[in-house]
């Protein structure tokens, strides 16, 4: 839970970098809030045709954190969020988005800041003395 709950945290912090298991826990939690939210305006009686103000108020209120976790989830890639303007360009840049999700994080620090995994740098640290 504390994966799906650390983007709310850092709500407007696009700087640093962000991991994969925060990146897609936080996609999880934005689709299982999602589909509760729309069990709610269902049950209290809004249309199916249209989306209701309780799911529509979520999804507004996650969309920053929706942003700024993507934004630090290329940053981890070591690439700007810039990278994000992809989502223009149908199939092709959906795909290529996809797997710069998916692609684990340069290791060690890089130009957005130190590694996720190992932000104290101990992992270099060891490699030096074995």
């Amino acid at each position: 839970m504390e994966w799906m709950i650390l983007p709310l945290k850092r709500y407007f912090e696009v700087r640093g970098r962000s991991r994969r298991q925060e990146y897609w826990m936080f996609t999880l939690f934005s689709i299982l809030v999602g589909i509760a939210t729309t069990i709610v305006d269902r049950v209290l009686g809004f249309d199916w045709d249209s989306t209701g103000p309780i799911n529509g108020l979520t999804s507004l209120a996650l969309l920053i954190p929706s942003f700024t976790v993507t934004f630090r989830r290329l940053h981890d890639t070591d690439r700007s969020a810039w990278w994000m303007l992809l989502v223009f360009l149908p199939i092709i840049g959906w795909i290529w988005l996809f797997v710069l999700y998916v692609t684990e994080g340069t290791r060690g620090p890089n130009r957005f800041g130190p590694d996720p995994k190992d932000p104290y740098g101990s992992a270099d640290i060891d490699q030096v003395f074995s």
